[in-house]
């Protein structure tokens, strides 16, 4: 088995965990939530939960992190828990869903967001995002290492910056918000429940340091303090973001937007800057994108490993980095980009994506039972966070599918294709990956 080089220390790790959650979902998510639930109150509490959901889920693959010390995130942790077939699932979902679609979702909105300030059609710059950030990871993990450091930092400046002038500027008089809560019915509700996955959307990302862990120093210790510190970062400055947005441009404006942060931006220093502020943003969905480029392989590399239909792709290049994997991935989104819109890869994504991480949760609860895998990590007032998260993730997952069983069902289709892979991946002979 071809082992990845471990080079990464914790900052690099945590600033892997704050690129990847800090994306599209911060930034487009609270219009759609505006629609479900009118109250600001509510919907704070929400993405305060939606934090809490995050760090119990960060613990919780902490210690399966430790424990299974392998890279490949869920597609490793499923296969050891449950069944190859269930790994091959979750690293097919990251694979097309995870990671591709998310770089394809991200690229496209740079188009979006740049497009002014390039004058470059918006699928031109979608297209070469995803095409210099791969070749930009093909160098090497010291390479990449830096390049997220120095993209991460530029994001949380300019997040946090957004954040306190929406809190502390002055609020136009026009930006009205409803903060009534409504009653705990409301918080129950549908429209809650369904507004929660586009929160969990919004904060998916916690686990990227998991995807690496062969990568990491130390991992017993720099593994948990990587999801957990990057976790809480970001946990607070969504927060921030998003009473800030609330507060500046109100319900009325906001409701069903996808550019909330421009509208916000121009409501706290006009239109001129709210357009600087739209390209300040597309230039930090590039970090995204450069995150995701940078864990996605290591979900095929580990996948490589077990599974013959994948195995070439998982070969390490000479500087040790999956670089055959990195191509393919960038092949799958630049393919979602020349055939597919926004909304429709977006749709179905959220629902299989909790479903796969409901599952990895799960199998801790059930490794502790086994007292399976190596000692490690344990995460703090086990079994508490796990119930937490599977708890909140069912209870969503279950009115989403009641509420847009069409999204949910497209989500389960992508699921199907993987059997049929797996299916057929079986069927390879293992002497097969020797002629490729």
């Amino acid at each position: 088995m071809n082992r990845l080089k471990a080079t990464i220390g914790w900052r690099s790790a945590a600033a892997l965990v704050v690129a990847n959650m800090i994306g599209t979902g911060a930034f487009t998510t609270l219009g759609f939530q505006l629609e479900l639930i009118p109250s600001g109150s509510v919907l704070l509490l929400l993405w305060a939960i939606g934090g809490l959901v995050a760090w119990c889920g960060a613990v919780s693959y902490a210690e399966l992190g430790t424990r299974l010390p392998r890279s490949g995130g869920e597609a490793h942790f499923l296969s050891e828990i449950f069944h190859p077939l269930m790994g091959f699932l979750s690293g097919w979902v990251s694979l097309t869903v995870g990671f591709a679609a998310a770089v394809a979702l991200s690229a496209m909105a740079v188009g979006q967001y740049l497009a002014a300030w390039t004058g470059w059609p918006p699928l031109l710059t979608a297209v070469m995002s995803i095409l210099v950030l791969s070749l930009a990871h093909g160098f090497g993990t010291r390479q990449s290492s830096r390049l997220q450091n120095v993209l991460t930092g530029l994001k949380l400046l300019v997040v946090l910056g957004l954040g306190l002038a929406g809190t502390f500027l002055p609020a136009p008089e026009g930006a009205v918000v409803n903060w009534s809560f409504g009653g705990v019915s409301t918080l129950w509700s549908p429209g809650a429940a369904v507004a929660m996955i586009s929160v969990f959307y919004a904060f998916s990302g916690w686990n990227a340091a998991a995807y690496i862990v062969e990568e990491i120093e130390e991992p017993r210790k720099n593994l948990p303090l990587a999801l957990v510190i990057g976790t809480l970062l970001v946990s607070g400055l969504f927060m921030l973001l998003q009473y800030g947005f609330l507060r500046q441009a109100g319900t009325a404006a906001l409701s069903g937007q996808i550019d909330v942060a421009q509208v916000a931006a121009a409501a706290m220093f006009g239109p001129t800057t709210g357009q600087w502020v739209s390209v300040l943003i597309g230039i930090l969905l590039l970090t995204g994108i450069s995150a995701m480029i940078w864990v996605g392989p290591r979900v095929v590399r580990a996948m490589g490993d077990s599974h013959h239909l994948w195995r070439t792709f998982g070969k390490l290049s000479a500087g040790g980095i999956p670089q055959r994997a990195t191509w393919l991935q960038g092949g799958i989104s630049l393919f979602l980009v020349f055939t597919s819109t926004f909304e429709r890869v977006l749709l179905y994504s959220g629902f299989v994506l909790q479903l796969f991480t409901f599952l990895a949760v799960l199998g801790l609860l059930l490794m502790r039972w086994r007292k399976q895998g190596e000692a490690g990590y344990s995460s703090p007032l086990y079994p508490l966070p796990q119930l937490i998260f599977l708890a909140f993730s069912a209870w969503s997952l279950v009115y989403l599918f009641l509420n847009q069983p069409m999204e949910s069902l497209f989500g389960l289709l992508n699921v199907v294709a993987g059997l049929i892979a797996y299916y057929f991946d079986v069927r390879v002979p293992a002497t097969a990956e020797e002629k490729l």
